[in-house]
């Protein structure tokens, strides 16, 4: 294999994406509806922050599990 060949991982069985995508592009209309720009962007700031939160928690545990960080 060459650094520039692709390994595309194997399907999840039953996983449709495109599905998944429509729901969470209702729900996010639903949750954003009737806000301004500058409450929809807020929105996601706030959506982003809440990701780098949840992101930070699980490599801690996964830290935890395997020993690192524990001096």
């Amino acid at each position: 294999m060459t650094k520039r060949e692709i390994v595309w991982p194997e399907p999840i069985p039953g996983f449709d994406p495109v599905k998944w995508k429509r729901q969470v592009h209702a729900e996010i209309e639903r949750e954003t509806e009737g806000m301004t720009k500058e409450e929809v962007r807020e929105y996601f700031r706030q959506a982003s922050e809440r990701g780098k939160q949840r992101r930070a928690e699980l490599a801690n545990r996964q830290n935890e599990k395997v020993g690192i960080g524990n001096s």
